[in-house]
């Protein structure tokens, strides 16, 4: 079994985000707000364009710890800051750049990881940290 120790990188991934991964999260979720798919609607309130659900940026970022610990289960505690929102125009969409980093190994054997998410090289998460089981051997 492989020992997790702080400052071990959990690999960073790409994730497209268009404006049909919104609706679909919309529809899920039941939060038709017309900021995150309606252009007019989004730039008459002051936004740059159609923006991403937070707690669908929370969700997506979350999956690179959930799929590197093999378990959903695995996540104990999880909280972010949201510092600028996911932008997403349409027809290119976005690119949400998540990555993480071991940043401790608690007594009980629980890690803390940190987590960056950015679109463009900017940060729109901070603070994104999660309370995790280690990882099962495999």
């Amino acid at each position: 079994m492989t020992t997790v120790q702080a400052g071990d990188e959990i690999p960073a991934r790409d994730f497209p985000i268009s404006r049909f991964d919104l609706v679909r999260y919309a529809g899920a979720s039941g939060d038709f707000n017309p900021i995150h798919w309606n252009e007019r609607i989004a730039t008459s309130v002051g936004l740059p364009n159609v923006i991403a659900h937070g707690m669908y940026t929370m969700a997506v970022v979350v999956q690179v710890v959930t799929d590197w610990a093999g378990d959903p289960g695995a996540v104990v505690e999880y909280g972010v800051r949201f510092t600028r929102p996911v932008v997403v125009p349409d027809p290119e969409g976005a690119r949400l750049t998540v990555g993480g980093k071991v940043a401790g190994v608690r007594d009980d054997g629980l890690l803390d990881v940190e987590l960056t998410a950015t679109v463009d090289g900017q940060t729109v998460l901070a603070k994104a940290r999660a309370v995790v089981r280690p990882p099962r051997a495999g």
